[in-house]
């Protein structure tokens, strides 16, 4: 009885010991930084618990706010869009352990088209 409740026990520590799951709920809330490129500004994102992300872009050679929009997977790549209707995007990862993202944008409102990297954080609650 001892060998079948320790067998039975093992098994449970484990089942329990496996990685656990990646979901979306580490990435919900604001995230903000900086951009730079042809163009510098600093941008602001919500993540919602669905995965769909909406935030600005602020220039701050025009003055002007776009708006971003897209959609974050459970593993955090980002794949937004710029601009109503949609004029660039805003791609790139949302590490989940240090809560550092970067990644890439476009934006071909005004034109010609500008390019660059941004780079920022999950602000704390």
């Amino acid at each position: 009885m001892k060998k079948l409740f320790l067998l039975v026990l093992t098994a449970f520590l484990c089942i329990g010991c496996g990685k656990d799951e990646e979901t979306i709920y580490d990435f919900i809330g604001n995230w903000s930084g900086t951009y730079e490129g042809t163009e510098k500004g600093d941008w602001n994102i919500v993540v919602a618990s669905d995965g769909k992300v909406t935030g600005t872009m602020h220039s701050d050679q025009t003055t002007q706010n776009y708006h971003i929009s897209g959609q974050l997977s459970d593993s955090g790549e980002l794949s937004a869009t710029v601009g109503l209707p949609e004029d660039g995007e805003f791609k790139g990862t949302l590490n989940r352990e240090d809560k550092k993202a970067n990644g890439t944008w476009t934006n071909a409102v005004p034109t010609p088209t500008r390019t660059g990297t941004w780079n920022g954080q999950k602000n704390s609650k």
